[in-house]
């Protein structure tokens, strides 16, 4: 039998992880890094990304990125290969941003800008890595950061919610038409997650209000989401492709 602790490990692997800059990626590179991967750290502050980079020292380089840009993302996968030799066998789709407004007060800009980094940008870098993957006659795996906005309503993030559920949907088809290439595609659907962004909300009446919708009465932290990115990410998840893990403490399931 495959000593269980082994299925997790990425050593040998090169992680690519996008919007690195921000606390939840900061966490997944982290992560992966401490198992084993190599790790490029994309996103457009490079300020932050380099102090991750020496944080993490040996096996992370940061590499500046703007997901909305082909040119960018090829790029960012050229830097990644010059560095450690390879194709990123692992790609975190990381990066996204919300806008939050009422739908009728929504612009188009605010549509357009949403969907251009959620949607359009993580198609961009799972594809462009996926063909290089596919080139080099390599597996690998490509995780995409949903949300359980993806499979129920948030107030006031229209263009967030539909965003999460396309890439769901594109995560499917890219499950399906990649595994005969050894390429395995899954979902991360966190729920409520605190970082320093969100924490003075979730500390108000109405933040709190929120929480005691969440079946387990409390907010996920980023180490809630290492067990299930290391899953989807390493060989302990071989068997799965194509699938939306939902992290969120039952919120998804509660009807209130």
């Amino acid at each position: 039998m495959t000593d269980p602790m082994k299925l997790f490990s990425l050593q040998g692997a090169t992680a690519l992880v996008t919007g690195a800059s921000g606390a939840l990626g900061a966490h997944f590179a982290r992560v992966l890094h401490a198992v084993g991967a190599s790790v490029v750290l994309a996103a457009r502050r490079v300020d932050a990304l380099e102090a991750l980079a020496e944080e993490l020292g040996e096996r992370a380089r940061a590499v500046p990125l703007d997901v909305t840009d082909s040119t960018a993302v090829a790029r960012a996968y050229d830097a990644a290969e010059a560095a450690f030799g390879a194709p990123c066998d692992v790609i975190v789709n990381n990066a996204g941003i919300a806008v939050t407004r009422p739908v009728l007060q929504q612009t188009e800009a605010d549509w357009d800008g949403v969907l251009d980094v959620n949607l359009r940008g993580c198609f961009l870098v799972a594809t462009e890595g996926a063909r290089r993957l596919v080139a080099a006659k390599r597996g690998g795996a490509i995780v995409n950061i949903a949300s359980i906005g993806a499979l129920r309503i948030l107030q006031g993030v229209a263009g967030y919610t539909a965003s999460k559920a396309g890439l769901v949907q594109l995560t499917k088809q890219m499950a399906v038409e990649l595994a005969r290439h050894g390429i395995r595609v899954n979902a991360l659907c966190p729920g409520y997650v605190e970082t320093p962004i969100n924490r003075e909300f979730f500390a108000s009446e109405a933040g709190q209000a929120v929480v005691r919708r969440v079946p387990q009465r409390r907010l996920g932290q980023p180490e809630d989401l290492t067990g299930p990115l290391l899953l989807l990410a390493s060989p302990a998840g071989a068997h799965m492709t194509g699938a939306a893990l939902v992290v969120d403490g039952g919120h998804s399931v509660n009807p209130l």
